[in-house]
């Protein structure tokens, strides 16, 4: 079936008010319908990452909608990437590929250079698809980001496509969020806007009508719906970090994960967040990393500096205790990196030229380098002398030669991680590592803890995608988008 909106564009008045998850509900319900739809996001800004189908890197956020339209995600469908690495820095990644580094205010001319990108990307998804569901990104009432604009009403009126804005209203001021951002518009951004749709939504909606009638009148914009708020909704987070889990009456497993600078690609956790066997606890700056049974050294964007971080708050000296009394350590990706001896960065990819001491509780050397491991994985791992699959994805700057026990091999023949002689330490490039039931149950017997509840991370994504999508059906007017549907 074919859909006569060719494109449409989510855009918030907040960042979180829930583009990306609209974006992905309406994507399943257009699928549903048998549209063939695909998900694209002009410029991402998130440490947050997945590899793509064809070699790339994208933000997460549109991986995830890619799986909402039962399709291999693909470079197009997010084709500037920014990852930033400073408070004022961050690579610029076109079409999948890092190209450069920016500073902020250098990037404001350099998105000249992007648009063309922009443009391209979605020129070549809306030639393979049906429908395309864009999501803008921040807030379009920025007026400080305004200028040469590619990731919100810039690129809709480069695009030519209608808009819809969607606020979240558990934060309050819900009317002045819409009413203030269109006003912020300029008349022909102002006539693009199609509808608003308001989220997160609790309690009476007859209490909100005489709200929902004002904005009307005031606009002449009609609100197409108000999704409810989700209980137990859990679809993973693009940028802020999701500490809700489910509890368990009793926990068979704590763990703790220090949050670094430049922490990245955290929603590795979220397999053992959802775990009610698994008490998953965040730590931030001024608190210690104790009363665990494991602690995991996250991925980095930074990994250097946010060693250096990692120091000052004197989380190496907890590891070390931790350690002493028997506890174990695992690194992922740049965490991996930390746990080594020596972490090179001579051509200064991750800020400052230089070298930096690893904990070195692995008897690895990493030099970080201009090009990226990009790649989906499949291998084996071995914690206990029992084989398992596992499957994953790397992105990383750096190379590291391992000299230390393996504990994943590739398909490839490639030694991906290592674990330590004494059997507490383990490390791996492998984002998503916990997701596979299989591995996951091969670490936690190397925990010691073996009968932990079942659960199955991607059949949980599905469900939530089905979640918002049956809000969606149930609570907007769709008919006002696309009317032959």
């Amino acid at each position: 079936m074919q859909s006569t909106l060719k494109a449409l564009m989510v855009q918030g008045t907040t960042s979180d008010a829930g583009k990306s998850v609209l974006v992905a509900g309406l994507c399943r319900v257009l699928a549903r319908k048998g549209v063939n739809v695909a998900p694209f996001k002009p410029q991402n800004m998130a440490l947050n990452s997945a590899v793509t189908a064809d070699g790339g890197e994208i933000g997460r956020a549109q991986a995830v909608q890619a799986v909402a339209c039962n399709i291999e995600s693909s470079v197009h469908m997010n084709p500037v990437l920014l990852k930033p690495h400073t408070d004022t820095g961050a690579q610029v990644i076109f079409q999948g590929k890092a190209t450069t580094t920016v500073d902020a205010i250098g990037y404001q001319s350099y998105k000249k250079v992007a648009l063309p990108v922009v443009l391209e990307s979605f020129e070549i998804l809306q030639q393979q698809f049906d429908t395309v569901v864009i999501e803008g990104a921040g807030s379009p009432a920025e007026i400080n980001l305004r200028e040469n604009d590619i990731a919100n009403m810039g690129f809709a009126e480069e695009a030519d496509v209608p808009v819809i804005i969607v606020a979240d209203i558990d934060r309050g001021g819900v009317f002045a969020h819409l009413y203030g951002t269109l006003a912020l518009l300029s008349e022909s951004e102002q006539q693009r806007v199609v509808g608003f749709v308001i989220n997160r939504f609790r309690g009476d909606i007859g209490l909100l009508q005489p709200g929902l009638d004002w904005l009307e009148e005031k606009t002449d914009i009609p609100v197409l719906g108000v999704l409810p708020y989700l209980h137990g909704f859990d679809l993973e987070a693009e940028d802020a970090i999701n500490a809700e889990q489910v509890n368990g009456e009793i926990s068979k497993l704590s763990v703790v994960v220090p949050v670094l600078p430049r922490i990245s690609n955290h929603t590795d956790f979220d397999a053992l967040r959802q775990n009610p066997d698994i008490n998953l606890r965040y730590v931030g700056k001024g608190e210690r990393l104790q009363n665990a049974d494991l602690i995991i050294l996250p991925g980095s964007k930074a990994v250097r500096s946010d060693l250096e971080y990692l120091r000052s708050q004197g989380w190496d000296q907890d590891i070390q205790r931790h350690l002493r009394l028997g506890g174990k350590v695992m690194g992922i990706c740049g965490g991996y990196q930390m746990l080594g001896n020596r972490i090179d960065d001579p051509l200064g990819i991750e800020g400052q030229a230089g070298s930096t001491q690893g904990l070195g509780y692995l008897d690895i050397e990493t030099e970080l380098k201009p090009s990226k491991t990009l790649t989906n994985v499949t291998g084996t791992l071995s914690l206990n002398g029992r084989p398992v699959p596992v499957s994953g994805y790397e992105i990383h700057a750096g190379i590291s030669n391992v000299r230390g026990s393996e504990a994943i091999r590739l398909e490839t023949g490639i030694l991906d991680g290592a674990i330590s002689d004494c059997n507490q330490v383990f490390g791996t490039y492998l984002h998503g590592i916990f997701d596979t039931p299989a591995a996951l149950g091969e670490i936690t017997h190397w925990l010691g803890v073996d009968e932990l509840t079942h659960i199955d991370h991607k059949q949980n994504q599905q469900k939530a995608i089905d979640q918002i999508a049956d809000a969606i059906e149930q609570h907007v007017d769709l008919a006002k988008l696309w009317p032959d549907l």
